[in-house]
């Protein structure tokens, strides 16, 4: 190997080179609208079933966000994801798994969306962030009261953005009800109405083998382990209690969200809860279906909430004073009297956050640091009382929910519903 070259020939070689123009494609600088590598956020999606999909058809719309992961326990499902985001983003390398700490444990990876069944939520949530990412979660926060508990202890433990999928907090409409109801419009509140879907449906679902495709011990997670039933990893999930609550939880915590945000007396202290929900009686689902459910503050609010087929007022939240109501849902708002929809909340009145996109509120705040439209402890709330909902009409019993303390204080049986044994390598730590 020859290595004598001269002084002045490396001088003068140096010197030829600088006088040459260096040509850097404008991508890279970001000059065609396109966002330069350093400036670029990296995420990716675990859960490709009902919600994921979503995920990263959004994501993909965002030139400042490259995808560089996608997980699902189905491995055709993962595979497909991955080259349809290596076509979407013309560029390979991708990395599609069924194991999403194979895309915790990348470097390079900056944040997290988790649309695994809710059974997943908070341990998927809990070791992105212990492992210095971002997160986007799918409602509810976690299964239980005291997972979602350990999710918002994370949140300020690591310092990490956690966006949950409560996604009507970036939504003109469910904000400015809310304005109405929190600034007096709709005079002294007295009655707040929320109805959702069950999701009804007899199941009865057969034991089979595992398919190959399915890593079937990582979709159990940290749910105990029971024989694989012929597909239960697509949607039927929703309606078996070691994965999810059912839609009291699932599909509650959208309108009980909004409940809280218009109406925060019942998050303040004590909420006195009570009512009756009915059963399939035929097939294995095991959650709750028609439910019929009052919740009263120290004060005497009300909260009514329903499988929407019970309601009075059909589906969505109202909001009732003594001057009239609101009532939103997605898609439209409408009230009584109508002129209450030409009101303009002025800027000395309570104006709440404004958010108009949710993911991309997700990664503004990725950029920004500031707190997202629908952090983990508003998520917190509303999935503790929707749990606390579906615990009093499973007791059969009046219940004391304490908002603070998060627990029941008169009822110990009921404390026990708050918890969950999960398999002990899936414990949060």
């Amino acid at each position: 190997m020859r290595s004598s070259q001269s002084r002045r020939q490396f001088v003068k070689g140096v010197a030829s080179a600088l006088a040459l123009p260096v040509i850097v494609p404008s991508r890279a600088l970001g000059l065609d609208g396109a966002v330069a590598p350093s400036n670029r956020i990296t995420a990716a999606v675990i859960g490709l079933g009902d919600r994921g999909p979503g995920h990263l058809g959004e994501l993909a719309h965002f030139k400042d966000v490259e995808i560089i992961g996608v997980c699902d326990v189905r491995r055709d499902r993962a595979e497909e994801f991955r080259k349809w985001v290596d076509n979407r983003q013309d560029k390979k390398g991708c990395l599609g798994t069924q194991d999403f700490r194979e895309l915790l444990a990348r470097p390079d990876l900056d944040a997290v969306t988790i649309a695994a069944p809710e059974n997943w939520h908070a341990y998927m949530s809990v070791a992105a962030m212990n492992a210095g990412k971002d997160v986007y979660c799918e409602k509810a926060l976690a299964l239980t009261v005291a997972e979602g508990r350990l999710v918002c202890d994370a949140v300020k433990r690591t310092g990490r953005i956690l966006q949950a999928g409560i996604q009507q907090r970036s939504d003109r409409n469910f904000r400015f009800a809310c304005e109405l109801a929190r600034n007096g419009y709709l005079g002294k509140l007295h009655t707040v109405t929320v109805a959702v879907p069950s999701g009804r449906r007899k199941l009865k679902l057969e034991a089979a083998p595992v398919p190959d495709s399915l890593a079937y011990d990582l979709w159990l997670g940290p749910a105990v382990f029971k024989p694989y039933r012929a597909g239960i990893e697509a949607f039927n999930w929703y309606f078996y209690r070691d994965y999810c609550a059912g839609w009291i939880q699932s599909w509650g915590v959208h309108h009980l969200d909004i409940a809280l945000w218009g109406a925060p007396a019942f998050e303040a202290s004590t909420l006195e809860i009570e009512g009756t929900a009915s059963y399939e009686a035929e097939g294995d689902a095991d959650v709750s279906f028609g439910w019929d459910v009052t919740m009263r503050t120290p004060d005497g609010l009300v909260m009514r909430f329903y499988e929407e087929g019970m309601s009075p007022v059909g589906h969505g939240v109202r909001f009732t004073g003594d001057k009239g109501w609101v009532q939103v849902v997605r898609g439209r708002i409408w009230s009584e009297p109508g002129n209450l929809m030409d009101v303009v909340i002025k800027p000395n009145e309570e104006q709440l956050y404004v958010s108009n996109h949710h993911m991309e509120n997700f990664i503004q705040c990725i950029k920004t640091r500031r707190q997202p439209a629908a952090t983990a402890e508003v998520c917190q709330k509303a999935t503790a009382v929707s749990l606390a909902a579906d615990i009093a009409t499973r007791t059969g019993r009046k219940l004391v929910w304490d908002n603070k303390a998060e627990r029941f204080t008169n009822d110990e049986a009921a404390n026990r519903l708050l918890v969950r044994t999960t398999r002990k390598e899936w414990e949060i730590a």
